[in-house]
């Protein structure tokens, strides 16, 4: 099949979650993706197990599961850049490439010359993409920048969990590491942007990606909310702010999810539920005024979805046109009929597992599909390879380099 970006070379010195997750969807489109990682140590997530990987024989492999789950597509090759003959290697690597996607700390790569300054000397059309917590510049930029963190400075934990008036109510980080995604998410339609400005103009440019900037951009409706009310929005744990009802309910052997967005689909949920008092209640004729009485309603609300089963419940409402669903465990999503009907899990091959299993990319393009052709790597699989064929270093040049440390 046809690649989008078959014609785009990436040189990956990203560890972690956040750049990963960008390489990965740039390899899922086409683009070859040449992973840069410390000898012996490799990225960080390498060492996140348990779980790991699972041999043919049901044994645990040294590749964690973490590692995985951002890294296929990718070639994996070891150098030091601390090294000067490491340092050599990258610039070399560099001017290969179309894309320098790096998450070092502000500052650090430049004592290596490995910075956009010193490469786009080399490469003057270079697209590069440094990913930090804070960003190249203001007060916190030489602060480290974790999901966890940026998730609490960013307003992400004030709206999210258990109302505080509610048993269990206080701040809560979502079950993901959804800042460090969605910046890997951001950062891949930056690069995808420059990379169509380079092929109009021949220009290269520089990509500042922050932590910090992608959680507060991502507070959507929330942060409008507050710009535009002056009023900070508060937690409301699984219901809506602006919106009722817009939960979750416990019914009679689990919870259910209803989420009426008009007030149409208010009436049908009520009908359903046998309870025309609560259609003809002034109080609750419009969403304003259900919002209003919201501590009145839900309640009521509440008894009557008690009443029945999930699936009861659930049958009905979609009969009806009300949306609503229930609460999946990772083990039933993987399981749902819809999953499986679009083909979301797959299994690759892998050298040390024999399979792997993973979760396809949720990109589908008729023409030019998102498609893995190679598997998360092994350590330094592909030095050897990368070195020779795209360097032109012989064989012993490259055990010369090994000999050093450099690779």
């Amino acid at each position: 099949m046809p690649k989008a970006l078959g014609h785009i070379r990436v040189l990956d010195l990203s560890r972690v979650l956040a750049g990963p997750w960008c390489s990965q969807n740039l390899a899922d489109l086409g683009a070859d993706v040449i992973k840069i990682e410390r000898p012996g140590v490799g990225d960080d997530t390498r060492a996140w197990g348990p779980p790991y990987a699972r041999d043919a024989d049901g044994n645990d492999t040294s590749e964690a599961a973490y590692f995985l789950t951002a890294n296929r597509g990718k070639r994996s090759v070891t150098v030091d850049i601390a090294t000067p003959e490491g340092q050599a290697l990258i610039r070399d690597l560099a001017r290969e490439a179309d894309v320098v996607l790096e998450n070092y700390k502000v500052g650090q790569l430049k004592r290596y010359g490995l910075d956009y300054d010193s490469l786009k000397e080399i490469k003057p059309d270079l697209v590069y993409c440094s990913v930090t917590g804070f960003g190249q510049d203001g007060p916190y930029a030489h602060r480290a920048g974790y999901d966890f963190l940026i998730q609490g400075m960013g307003g992400l934990m004030s709206v999210t969990g258990e109302r505080d008036d509610l048993p269990g109510g206080g701040p809560q980080k979502a079950g993901v590491a959804l800042t460090d995604l969605m910046t890997g998410m951001y950062a891949t339609v930056a690069v995808l942007a420059a990379l169509t400005h380079r092929d109009r103009t021949g220009q290269g440019q520089y990509i500042d990606m922050a932590l910090l900037d992608t959680q507060v951009a991502m507070l959507a409706n929330v942060g409008s909310n507050y710009l535009n009310s002056g009023k900070a929005p508060k937690r409301w744990g699984n219901a809506h702010a602006n919106i009722v009802p817009y939960q979750t309910f416990a019914c009679a052997d689990g919870h259910l999810i209803v989420a009426t967005g008009n007030d149409g689909q208010y009436r049908k949920f009520v009908e359903a539920g046998g309870r025309d008092d609560l259609l003809t209640d002034p109080r609750f004729a419009t969403n304003p005024l259900r919002v209003q009485h919201r501590d009145v309603l839900v309640p009521l609300l509440a008894q009557m979805v008690k009443t029945r089963t999930r699936d009861e419940w659930i049958a009905q409402l979609e009969a009806v046109g009300v949306p609503c669903g229930p609460i999946n465990d990772v083990g039933e999503v993987f399981e749902n009929e819809q999953v499986k009907a679009r083909g979301v899990a797959i299994e690759m091959d892998h050298p040390a597992a024999g399979k792997v299993k993973l979760v396809r990319s949720p990109m589908k393009l008729s023409l030019t599909p998102a498609q893995a052709d190679l598997p998360p790597p092994m350590l330094g699989q592909h030095t050897d390879e990368v070195l020779r064929d795209l360097l032109g270093r012989s064989e012993e040049e490259i055990a010369a380099l090994r000999a050093k440390g450099a690779i």
